[in-house]
């Protein structure tokens, strides 16, 4: 890896790294070590002590954060009738069927960040499931993307609801929010986030389950948060 530049080597120089911050610390700290001249994003990556090959320790869930993420979501739904009319009158960027299908194969295009789709229309969706799959857009009835309830599940999403899902080495990446949400807003989505998190917690999963938590901004330096103390704000 290259050499940090200036501002991040500043940046690094008011943290600890080896230090575990109480979530009141690193959520009062991290605003200060954005230094990039547009808004960043803020991410949380948790370390977990399950098996993510074993499919009784697969976690994945959705949560709504209280403050949104900050970005605005480009909604993709598939239906026809009058559901692909409420998903447009509900907020929705883009609504329909074959026609969408044809211009995601035939244009590679993929402006939207978020798909929904009727139960109806699934086996049009299957058609594009090996292009959508592994940008983690396909539509899932376990998170709600698969629903005759389009105006709720196109407002959630506007509103901010997050999917997380472990991946193959044990980790959950998930953006929430912005660097100048500050410290208050930053602390609420985050312990949003956590306590889904620990309501996913499969059965099967023995040990520690929350091993490592650290949140950082785009061009900032890590910040850990130490599991424990996460929990006691979890508690109050």
């Amino acid at each position: 890896m290259g050499k940090r530049g200036k501002k991040y080597q500043d940046a690094k120089k008011k943290s600890e790294p080896s230090r575990r911050y109480a979530s009141d610390e690193a959520f009062e700290l991290l605003p200060q070590l954005a230094y990039a001249k547009f808004d960043e994003s803020v991410d949380v990556a948790i370390r977990l002590g399950v098996d993510p090959k074993r499919a009784d320790q697969m976690v994945r869930g959705t949560v709504t954060l209280p403050h949104g993420t900050g970005k605005q979501v480009r909604i993709l739904v598939f239906a026809k009738g009058e559901k692909e009319k409420e998903a447009l009158e509900s907020g929705a960027d883009f609504a329909g069927g074959e026609e969408l299908v044809k211009r995601i194969v035939d244009e590679g295009w993929l402006e939207f960040d978020k798909v929904i789709a009727t139960p109806d229309m699934m086996g049009l969706v299957g058609k594009i499931g090996k292009i959508l799959g592994p940008r983690g857009l396909m539509p899932n009835p376990k998170v709600g993307t698969v629903t005759f309830e389009v105006k709720r599940a196109v407002q959630e999403l506007k509103g901010g609801k997050t999917e997380f899902r472990v991946d193959k080495v044990g980790n959950v990446h998930v953006a929430i929010g912005k660097a100048s949400f500050g410290k208050d807003r930053l602390k609420e989505n985050f312990l949003a986030l956590m306590d889904a998190v620990m309501r996913a917690k499969p059965s099967s999963s023995k040990g520690t389950y929350v091993r490592n938590i650290a949140v950082s901004a785009t061009m900032s330096p890590a910040l850990k948060i130490d599991p424990l103390s996460m929990r006691a704000s979890l508690r109050t």
